[in-house]
């Protein structure tokens, strides 16, 4: 997988992606001392994240698992191992941690997956995960669910884990810009108006992003987030 996924550029063809990618693998870094020994990548798709786990970490395995069919868009890249949604083809305990970045959303039954999850993990092993709050529709018609905190929580407390700490990827100010990064580069429009939208919008969505970083969201009442990230111990 190409770094441009992940060191993705501020230009006017990623405005609608910028946000959300940099901020998801802004978190990973974050949890990057936790992720240890084996690792599974759960809905791993391209596995774009694999190289700088393995390069920046201290984990010295990495599986990658995924729904059969799930990469029929790209047929050069292989899961190490597939898996009917239900039940993981691993022994418990099987790993020392465990990851899925915009997995759970997909899932149509999501305690079954988490629950898998805890069951493969070893005593003490961490788990990171984010999902999308604002987005588009995607992958349709696999897009089931947008999670609050709250309902995230009860599902991973409902599946044994422990130590939860969610937090969101971005506030009101994010959320703008991301919108607009959305808007402008995936809405219905001409390609003469996408283009001079685009290069109006950059810089306000560039000022959006900036402001959003020095604020701290907190989970109230009226607060909007882009997405959430979090981690949690079996």
């Amino acid at each position: 997988m190409s770094k441009d996924f992940i060191n993705i550029s501020f230009e006017i063809q990623n405005l609608d992606k910028y946000y959300i990618r940099s901020s998801i693998f802004e978190a990973l870094k974050n949890s990057l001392p936790n992720l240890k020994d084996s690792l599974l990548d759960i809905g791993c798709g391209k596995m774009p994240y694999k190289d700088y786990i393995l390069e920046n970490s201290s984990v010295t395995s990495y599986i990658g698992l995924d729904i059969e069919g799930a990469l029929a868009y790209d047929s050069n890249v292989k899961p190490d191992f597939i898996w009917d949604g239900k039940t993981m083809p691993f022994e418990n305990n099987s790993f020392q941690s465990a990851f899925g970045t915009e997995v759970l959303e997909h899932c149509p039954d999501p305690e079954i997956v988490l629950k898998e999850v805890y069951r493969v993990l070893r005593h003490d092993g961490f788990f990171f995960f984010t999902v999308p709050f604002l987005w588009n529709l995607h992958e349709v018609p696999h897009d089931e669910y947008r999670y609050t905190p709250f309902s995230l929580r009860r599902h991973l407390e409902a599946a044994g884990f422990n130590e939860i700490e969610i937090n969101a990827t971005g506030g009101w100010h994010a959320a703008m810009a991301q919108m607009l990064g959305l808007w402008v580069r995936r809405s219905q429009m001409g390609a003469r108006k996408r283009i001079f939208l685009s290069f109006f919008l950059k810089p306000i969505i560039h000022f959006l992003i900036n402001i959003d970083k020095k604020s701290k969201v907190s989970f109230i009442e009226g607060q909007m987030i882009t997405g959430l990230y979090g981690t949690a111990k079996k």
